[in-house]
């Protein structure tokens, strides 16, 4: 069929985010390397149209708080100018011994960068 696998959505999702994180000047592993991890606690994807084998495919990615404790990026892949999917991902923020905390200034500063001081 030559349909791209449902399951890559959320690959794509991902590398979109350490794009987003990227483009801010630091990389995911260096707020793992600072004791901040943000694992997925909530997933979704909706799927609109398929995408095909070598599609050349951009994922935009935007970011709002969700929560004291909560992150959350929302995501659309595009075909060119054509909307193939669209859906988030929801993040606690936590320390190494995976206990929820805020996240720490440098965190909330690199976030707020993007979100117009929000």
């Amino acid at each position: 069929m030559g349909v791209a696998y449902y399951g890559n959505y959320m690959r794509w999702f991902e590398a979109g985010r350490n794009e987003w994180f990227r483009s801010s000047g630091t990389v995911y592993r260096e707020l793992e390397a600072r004791g901040v991890f943000l694992p997925v606690i909530e997933a979704h994807c909706n799927y609109r149209k398929p995408a095909f084998y070598d599609d050349v495919l951009t994922v935009q990615t935007a970011f709002q708080f969700s929560g004291p404790a909560r992150l959350r990026f929302d995501y659309v892949i595009l075909r060119g100018e054509e909307p193939l999917a669209d859906g988030h991902t929801v993040h606690v923020c936590v320390d190494g011994d995976r206990k929820v905390l805020k996240p720490p200034d440098f965190l909330r500063d690199i976030l707020r960068s993007f979100t117009n001081g929000c």
